[in-house]
């Protein structure tokens, strides 16, 4: 069972995502928080496997909420929930540690494979804003741990970084590149290694600072 959780500072936002939420047999909603600080003071007692994070809230907001977990070594798999102009953001929240995004009009089988794909160890990126999104972090310096200079990619290893910021899995990769899934696993661990990264969304952002994609 996936335990998730929901921070958001809007009471219908809430009720629209965790209806939807309940209708899969594998996810159960364990909490519900209206702004950053009870989300902080909830987080420790529900050990929530993904965290579903609004960040524009008054008070405590989600980038502090991101950022306070991350300072605690408590930071769930989390998706942002956004909307269309909401691109500056998304930015920060990555950059804070999120692992994606979604659009608060969700359709219910992609907050459902999200929310799968984040309790898996994977990145979700919605390729409606995947452009806007790759292009504001164009020029921007990352502000995590990563070699200043990442070892030179193989031509495969940066198709496989356009892939993956596209926001697609392994097992989808494989699919496009008619290879198996461990195969990507390999390469995507190479990437990181090259990079000097922990995990994909890093390693994505790292390859725009350095114009590899």
């Amino acid at each position: 069972m996936i335990r998730v959780m929901l921070v958001d500072d809007q009471t219908l936002v809430r009720q629209g995502v965790k209806s939807l939420l309940q209708l899969a047999e594998d996810i159960e909603v364990v909490g519900e928080a209206s702004d950053g600080a009870e989300a902080l003071e909830m987080m420790p007692k529900l050990s929530p496997d993904v965290l579903l994070l609004d960040l524009r809230m008054p008070n405590v907001n989600g980038l502090q909420v991101l950022e306070e977990l991350a300072a605690r070594d408590q930071q769930p798999p989390t998706l942002i929930l956004t909307t269309f102009d909401d691109d500056e953001l998304v930015l920060a929240g990555i950059r804070a540690g999120a692992k994606g995004y979604l659009l608060k009009d969700v359709a219910l089988e992609e907050l459902l494979n999200a929310v799968r794909a984040l309790a898996s160890g994977n990145t979700l990126v919605n390729p409606a804003i995947t452009d806007r999104l790759l292009q504001g972090l164009k020029g921007h310096q990352t502000s995590f741990s990563a070699l200043e200079q990442p070892e030179a990619m193989t031509q495969r290893e940066t198709e496989i970084l356009r892939l993956m910021a596209g926001g697609y899995s392994n097992k989808e990769i494989a699919r496009a590149l008619d290879v198996a899934e461990g195969t990507i696993k390999n390469h995507v661990s190479n990437i990181l290694s090259k990079m000097g990264v922990r995990d994909r969304t890093r390693a994505v952002l790292k390859a725009i600072e350095a114009g590899l994609i």
